[in-house]
């Protein structure tokens, strides 16, 4: 049988890039090399222009219903000063959401399917398929019987950010830097949160959010040259980074770990040449950064969408689809540069005095504090809100100067 469209992966790109291609009319098969539900790597925070979307497709609602806590009001410290409020709305979500990824894609695929899509699980892709320097198919095999070839106008790869679709059609580096932290984080139960909190400090990141089950996720950034240290007891190193942060330590240590803490130091910042002849790239298999603003499931999200609508006015909207890749990628990299660049600032694990002064100027007036936290949340675009025009009139002129000067 011939697709439309094969997409590679069916995570969250994937399974979203299906669901919309599918409702949209298109045939569409998904593959992916595990069986659903299943476990992965995650930053897990549903940010809340992510929520709305999952709002618009019908999904947010199911994994409400399984038992995923919103989460409304942030408590920001930063060391020096608390900030608390709450995110922006975004078509009438005002939430926050950290589901597990054993819910999440296997509430994106079961969308998928019901909207149309085949998707084949345990399917592992072995090659692309080729004619004339174009892909048009892909070849794999399922968890028994022969290999399979399967054609399509278009080949998506979803397949995460080592994607073997982007390896295989030599997508170029656009974008990159040094990998700069590692990660850890843990589900524990007892550890009750009054709200979402998230902890700022010189070498570090910390968030605490709630998940499902009655558990919390709680998530450590350590600067990357620390990685051999840590890793002699990475419990230990959690909970020790954990003690930094207010009381949130001793809370943690009252509780009980769920599950086996999770550690990677796996997180690139790369953003890929993301479409050529036959092929696209969605996800992390197209741009990925550092989690420690817990942007890739938004990313994904957003990606999903707008490569969906490219696609769709490609293939059946009468535009050459070369061109509607072309203009989808310009929409994607102008979209996430700024965040892109927020993230690196970031994942650096050191405050700036300016930050600090921000930081100040904000506890004096909690009524700009959902501002800051939307641009956190990807709500406010970066370079709208962490720029001379929007921190100057908060901090002041003086104040300002004295921060940068070491004052």
């Amino acid at each position: 049988m011939s697709y439309d469209v094969i997409v590679v992966g069916a995570r969250v790109a994937g399974a979203a890039t299906a669901l919309l291609l599918a409702r949209a009319g298109l045939r569409v098969l998904a593959v992916d090399r595990v069986a659903f539900p299943s476990d992965t790597v995650s930053s897990h925070q549903v940010q809340v222009p992510a929520a709305a979307r999952l709002a618009r497709w019908g999904v947010l609602d199911r994994l409400v219903a399984a038992g995923t806590p919103p989460a409304r009001e942030v408590r920001f410290d930063s060391g020096r000063v608390v900030l608390t409020g709450r995110y922006p709305s975004v078509d009438g979500v005002d939430a926050l959401y950290s589901p597990r990824r054993t819910l999440l894609d296997a509430v994106l695929v079961d969308a998928a399917r019901s909207a149309g899509a085949e998707v084949r699980e345990r399917f592992r892709l072995e090659e692309l398929v080729w004619r004339d320097g174009m892909v048009t198919g892909i070849r794999g095999r399922g968890a028994r019987g022969p290999a399979v070839t399967e054609r399509a106008r278009l080949v998506i790869g979803a397949d995460g950010k080592h994607s073997a679709v982007a390896a295989a059609v030599g997508a170029r580096v656009r974008w990159s830097a040094p990998v700069r932290t590692f990660a850890s984080y843990g589900y524990w139960s007892g550890v009750p949160l009054p709200s979402a909190e998230l902890y700022h400090r010189d070498g570090h990141v910390v968030a605490a959010f709630p998940t499902g089950d009655g558990l919390s996720v709680v998530y450590a950034a350590t600067p990357l040259a620390r990685f051999a240290a840590a890793r002699r007891d990475l419990t230990a190193h959690h909970l020790t980074v954990l003690d930094r942060c207010g009381d949130l330590g001793a809370r943690v240590r009252s509780g009980v770990l769920a599950e086996r803490l999770r550690t990677t130091p796996d997180l690139p910042n790369v953003v890929r040449a993301s479409h050529g002849p036959g092929w696209a790239l969605a996800g992390d298999a197209g741009a990925v950064m550092d989690p420690v603003t817990a942007q890739g499931i938004s990313h994904a999200l957003a990606d999903a969408e707008s490569l969906a609508r490219a696609v769709v006015a490609g293939l059946a909207g009468g535009r050459p689809l070369g061109a509607a890749l072309v203009a989808w990628e310009r929409r994607r990299d102008r979209r996430l540069r700024p965040m892109y660049d927020l993230t690196l600032r970031t994942a650096a694990l050191r405050p700036r005095r300016t930050d600090h002064a921000l930081f100040a100027a904000l506890a004096r007036q909690p009524a700009e504090v959902g501002r800051f936290l939307g641009a956190l949340a990807g709500i406010v675009p970066a370079d709208r809100y962490f720029t001379p025009r929007v921190v100057l009139p908060l901090v002041g002129a003086a104040a300002l100067r004295r921060a940068m000067s070491g004052g």
